[in-house]
């Protein structure tokens, strides 16, 4: 095996036990927050995101699709989903008026502030277990560095 090949394995193994840590905490988050606020991962990801944005709580759908890791066109659909549950709502754009913001409404913001604290306790939970596998130790024990770097 030459070192690029070695380099290549390093990489894939790393990206192995990124989606391994990913996997085993997106699974317990989903089960607890279905559970406590009959809300999927992605559907918190979005309330808390727009939560986030200071004074507004609202963003184009363009930059809730980055923020969320999600396609324009799946954005769209989780947005008229939690449109429809009352927990967000669209609002023309004051300086283009082709421009729409997604926007957290009182309903969205009371069931975000019921889910954070189950969210929280999971992730955390998640994390302790996570930190218990000899393969996954090491990338828990990363991530305060990688917040540090963001």
């Amino acid at each position: 095996m030459s070192i690029e090949d070695d380099a290549v394995e390093v990489r894939a193994q790393g990206w192995r036990t990124l989606a391994a840590l990913h996997n085993l905490i997106e699974n317990d988050l989903e089960r607890e927050l279905q559970a406590s606020a009959n809300l999927s991962v992605v559907e918190y990801t979005v309330l808390d995101v727009l939560s986030r944005q200071p004074g507004s709580w609202h963003m184009r759908m363009q930059q809730l699709s980055r923020a969320t890791a999600l396609s324009p066109s799946a954005t769209t659909r989780l947005v008229n989903r939690l449109e429809e549950r009352s927990l967000l709502g669209r609002v023309l754009c004051m300086d283009d008026r082709r421009g729409v913001y997604t926007e957290l409404t009182a309903a969205g913001a009371r069931l975000l502030a019921e889910a954070r604290p189950v969210h929280d306790v999971t992730l955390e939970r998640s994390l302790a277990t996570a930190r218990e596998i000899p393969e996954l130790a090491g990338l828990v024990d990363a991530l305060p560095a990688l917040h540090a770097m963001a």
